[in-house]
């Protein structure tokens, strides 16, 4: 007899569970958040185990925030978790020691010191690079007194638009059976990403600007489709979704892609989404879901994916068959 696994149809958000999010409205807050997530996600690298692709330094969206997840101190463990709720930082260890920072207008340099001084009186003992990740003109965290803002409001509606990226990134997620990234926030790059593999191996990388050549070609050693959400970065730059291939398929970029708000940005070499089309349409879910599988059929189809064997129903269990 077939296994039945009744799948119900996922309840959809409404334009009000997106929060705005214009870019000149929180700057100042998001540059100096992004700062505080590199010196967590250091921690994280540092201590981590490696594993493909670097997905061992991610931060990853919860209820109340972000946190580095569970990282190994000797026979015990501890995890940093942001709380954009009650607007604290948060240390706990595995053996039921906790630390706790504000999170309130500080420079990057006091939060770093008091960070590692957090984790010091806790018995744990690291070391990391000081200097920011593909930022343009980085200054090291001990010495940057230039960023220091922090908007309480619109840290926490950075935080519900992760919130229901990941929710939405999930979905599409469970439509695909092959090798595949979770959701996660990469605090680098400061944008949340999902990237599904065909199984071929890639061209090496060429690299990218801010970032070193062997990390790129360890995240590109293998074919990808990635879309995920970035909340802007330089002045004129918006919240949006984005969605590349690599190596670009032949026709990529002039592909057809959903919905009507969706097209090729020739300065990102992606296609993107402006995030406030997507909080201002009637079922903010579908539109996302649309331009991910819209980009997802464009890289699959013109790079010559195995479809048949990668995809399959939303959230529908698959039979097993010969061999699987």
């Amino acid at each position: 007899m077939p296994l039945d696994f009744p799948v119900p149809a996922p309840a959809r958000s409404t334009p009000g569970d997106w929060p705005e999010l214009r870019a000149d409205a929180w700057r100042d807050t998001r540059d100096t958040l992004h700062m505080w997530t590199q010196v967590v996600g250091k921690v994280r690298l540092a201590r981590a185990p490696h594993l493909n692709h670097w997905w061992q330094v991610p931060l990853y969206v919860t209820a109340r925030g972000l946190t580095t997840s569970p990282m190994p101190d000797g026979g015990r463990t501890f995890q940093i978790d942001f709380d954009f709720l009650d607007h604290r930082l948060r240390i706990a260890t595995s053996d039921g020691a906790t630390r706790e920072l504000e999170l309130g207008p500080r420079s990057v340099g006091r939060f770093y010191r008091e960070v590692m001084a957090a984790l010091r009186t806790l018995g744990i003992d690291v070391r990391i690079y000081t200097l920011p990740q593909e930022v343009p003109d980085p200054i090291p965290f001990e010495r940057d007194e230039v960023h220091g803002a922090y908007d309480a409001a619109a840290a926490s509606r950075f935080w519900q638009v992760l919130v229901q990226g990941v929710r939405v990134l999930e979905e599409f997620r469970s439509e695909f059976l092959g090798k595949a990234s979770p959701v996660h926030f990469f605090w680098g790059s400061f944008d949340l990403a999902y990237t599904r593999f065909s199984g071929r191996p890639a061209p090496e990388h060429p690299g990218a600007p801010g970032v070193a050549d062997f990390v790129t070609r360890e995240a590109y050693s293998h074919e990808v489709h990635s879309v995920g959400f970035w909340p802007g970065g330089p002045p004129g730059t918006e919240a949006l979704f984005y969605a590349y291939a690599y190596p670009e398929p032949a026709g990529f970029s002039s592909a057809r892609v959903a919905p009507d708000a969706a097209g090729w940005s020739t300065d990102l070499k992606e296609f993107v989404l402006p995030y406030e089309s997507v909080r201002r349409a009637a079922s903010p879910d579908d539109v996302v879901l649309e331009f991910g599988r819209s980009t997802y059929d464009a890289a699959a189809t013109l790079g010559r994916w195995d479809r048949a064997a990668l995809e399959r129903g939303t959230g529908r269990p698959r039979t097993p068959g010969p061999g699987r």
